[in-house]
């Protein structure tokens, strides 16, 4: 079978997007890793597949690296909005369903391949405070730890513990560790399923700032965050450890298209 797909990056968090309102290929979990694998195949920290949804633009369902089917991806989110609009189905607003809801998203502009999105997360609030960080869900399970010297942590090695403790069971967490600046948050993630530190991750820098929020009050709402990979810009309206109105904005490149021919089992 061959397969049409697109491949973007938010940020340098990077997916595949597969038009699937056909419905014409379901995923494997085996295949889905190989199609991510970047050896052996396109390479990617995750897969998008964009479906027809009633009364929606279109849905979402995402897919981790290791191929299993996840949680909310916000840089993803603002991808598979830019591919909505190339490949027609809206302009410049979308209103797309995902595991965790539906979403708004706005383009703002729009330059050969590249376009800057804004997307609107679902609601969130602080779940647990622990002496070593702060546990939140902003469409996918965020530990955030404050860090003085964010170029010297071992994202890898200490991400992957944190991952897998017993305190964020049965399902785990993503883990993003925040160097507070005057003017900006450095965010360095690692995420759950791709097991490994990510150039930039969405819902990431969205509970950074969050998290930020509540460590420090006043700051009217508003956050940039740089990653590895590129700058995201968090605004939302706060009440305590509550949040609202959450808009996730940031860049959304088109990379290539193309072809891929998968074995029938």
């Amino acid at each position: 079978m061959i397969i049409s797909f697109t491949k973007y990056h938010g940020t340098g968090n990077d997916f595949i997007i597969i038009d699937h309102r056909r419905k014409d290929w379901e995923p494997e979990t085996d295949v889905v890793a190989k199609l991510c694998d970047r050896h052996y195949g396109i390479g990617a920290d995750g897969l998008m597949l964009l479906s027809s949804s009633p009364g929606y633009d279109f849905s979402m369902k995402y897919y981790n690296s290791d191929g299993r089917e996840s949680t909310m991806c916000g840089n993803g989110g603002r991808c598979i909005t830019a591919e909505a609009a190339r490949l027609g189905l809206i302009t410049h607003r979308a209103r797309f369903h995902a595991i965790d809801g539906p979403h708004e998203a706005i383009i703002l502009n729009h330059q050969e391949r590249l376009s800057m999105v804004q997307l609107k997360m679902t609601d969130s609030r602080i779940n647990t405070t622990f002496d070593d960080g702060l546990f939140l869900d902003t469409g996918s399970p965020h530990f955030i730890k404050f860090v003085e010297n964010i170029a010297d942590v071992d994202v890898f090695a200490e991400g992957r513990i944190l991952r897998y403790e017993e305190r964020f069971a049965p399902g785990g967490t993503n883990v993003n560790f925040v160097k507070i600046h005057p003017d900006h948050l450095e965010v360095r993630s690692y995420e759950r399923g791709v097991e490994n530190e990510t150039l930039s991750c969405g819902t990431g820098a969205t509970a950074s700032a969050l998290a930020t929020a509540v460590m420090q009050p006043g700051n009217a709402g508003f956050f940039r965050v740089k990653t590895r990979g590129g700058e995201l810009t968090i605004s939302f309206i706060q009440s305590g450890t509550t949040f609202r109105d959450i808009w996730l904005e940031g860049p959304a490149k088109m990379v290539f298209s193309g072809e891929i021919v998968i074995k029938d089992k």
